[in-house]
């Protein structure tokens, strides 16, 4: 099957479990309430595209491509980003839950992350250099060899950050979530 190119299209309610998306690249669309939960979106370039209160738990991203988009209200459970396509990897978060995902080895810099949930999720070896990470939940989230100088953290919360083996210079940061960053050295703290 031919890959297809489509721009400016809107997708509303449209269940891909079955039937995945056509392979191909999607400039500026918008997907809206669709269910992409399991399916595989492999080789697939979105650019400029909006995702509002869509399902993309589990889907497969082998080299799928996402510049500069957008997710809103979105669950986005255990999905790999570590597969994706490295080129121009850009997106923003808003109130999306991200759970048991995996950003191992990829960079987003300057990314920009609201109200969201990252417990569980994988961010070894990722350039996180100055994100923003407004309101962000990290419980259990594993930071290891992770750059995250001049990130902005001082509304997330849950985290448990190693500064031996993380790069967190200038990265800002509040109390009294700032403790997270000495649970590594198994101390007792009272208030």
């Amino acid at each position: 099957m031919e890959a297809v190119f489509i721009e400016g299209k809107s997708f509303d309610k449209i269940d891909f479990r079955e039937t995945n998306l056509a392979k191909g690249e999607y400039e500026s669309c918008s997907f809206t309430a669709c269910d992409f939960s399991h399916s595989n979106l492999s080789e697939v370039k979105f650019i400029g595209c909006n995702f509002m209160a869509c399902n993309l738990s589990l889907a497969k991203l082998k080299q799928t491509g996402f510049l500069d988009v957008k997710f809103k209200d979105c669950k986005m459970l255990g999905l790999r980003f570590d597969h994706c396509s490295e080129f121009g990897l850009s997106f923003s978060i808003d109130n999306c839950s991200l759970n048991h995902s995996s950003f191992y080895q990829r960079k987003l810099k300057k990314a920009n992350f609201k109200d969201a949930q990252f417990q569980e999720a994988d961010f070894t070896d990722c350039d996180l250099t100055a994100a923003t990470f407004h309101n962000c939940d990290f419980a259990g989230a594993k930071f290891e060899n992770t750059n995250l100088e001049r990130a902005d953290m001082r509304t997330a919360y849950n985290y448990t950050l190693n500064p031996a083996i993380n790069r967190i210079k200038k990265a800002k940061f509040s109390i009294p979530q700032v403790v997270g960053l000495l649970s590594a050295y198994d101390i007792i703290i009272d208030k």
